[in-house]
């Protein structure tokens, strides 16, 4: 017996001769709001990264210091560890969170990520994250390894500290705008554009900040293959031809036809004269009478 049971049953015996307190259930969420948050049903992508990029970001606040800084370093995106071993560190980087537990980029990514996810399907969610964060990466990094081979940049400029979502994040913001109504695509590309904008002009980290605009037209790009799964914006699937079009009446067999007895019923028996010799145009006419009687 629950609690809430159990506190019930008490307040039944102490009025004697008193209905029974109904049991209180258990307040769940709306539904909107739960379709808010990741399910490992409904979007399995999402949560299961999710609960990796807590993990690591939990790890970052909580872990070692000399071995996080070795962990983020030996991930970092940049020109050097993209010409050794590309694969390796394109998909170690988008393990860890900028900023930790308490980054924006946390909450963003769910919210976001669910929506995405639940509109298109697992794998198509995945392929825009995944585009968006090579995509954009190559794109800051691969101008970085050029400039120090012309010698305009100093060697130093390979070594440097990149990783995080943000990439990755900010193509299925732009993916997701094609997937909402018109106002609130211009609402989500308005916020996207300002932030883009904002780290173009403040340039505290010009990669990132150039990676950024780069990685949400990426996602803009990916709407045409990822609309199909969608329905049209505020539109009600129209009905097909055929469900629109009701099918005719069926006629009702004659008496005396093949299957006049199934459309009495099952067991009602009909009588079905037999033809007999034709005796001329008296007996033609009998048999005509015949078979109109039934």
């Amino acid at each position: 017996m629950t609690a809430v049971d159990a506190d019930a049953d008490v307040d039944a015996e102490a009025v004697p001769g008193a209905a029974p307190a109904p049991v209180r259930r258990a307040r769940h969420l709306p539904r909107g709001l739960r379709r808010l948050l990741p399910t490992p049903l409904g979007t399995p992508f999402t949560f299961f990264y999710g609960l990796v990029l807590l993990a690591t970001a939990v790890y970052t606040d909580l872990g070692d210091e000399a071995t996080v800084n070795q962990l983020l370093r030996d991930s970092s995106t940049d020109a050097a560890h993209l010409a050794e071993q590309p694969l390796v560190v394109l998909v170690a980087s988008a393990l860890w969170i900028a900023g930790g537990v308490y980054s924006a980029y946390g909450p963003v990514f769910v919210l976001v990520m669910t929506a995405l996810e639940r509109r298109v399907g697992s794998a198509r969610a995945a392929g825009v994250f995944l585009l968006g964060h090579v995509l954009a990466t190559l794109a800051t990094e691969l101008p970085v390894a050029g400039a120090v081979a012309a010698g305009r940049l100093p060697e130093a400029s390979m070594h440097r500290l990149d990783y995080g979502i943000s990439f990755g994040l900010m193509a299925c913001v732009g993916a997701l705008s094609g997937l909402l109504s018109r106002r609130a695509e211009w609402a989500l590309l308005g916020v996207a554009g300002a932030m883009c904008a904002r780290d173009l002009v403040d340039l505290v980290d010009p990669l990132a900040s150039w990676g950024h605009p780069i990685a949400l037209l990426t996602g803009v790009a990916c709407r045409s293959l990822v609309r199909d799964r969608s329905p049209s914006r505020g539109a009600a699937p129209a009905p097909s031809a055929a469900a629109a079009v009701p099918p005719p009446p069926a006629a009702a067999p004659a008496a005396g036809e093949p299957g006049a007895a199934g459309a009495l019923g099952e067991g009602v028996p009909c009588r079905i004269p037999r033809p007999r010799a034709a005796d001329g145009a008296g007996g033609q006419r009998r048999d005509a009478d015949a078979l109109r009687s039934g």
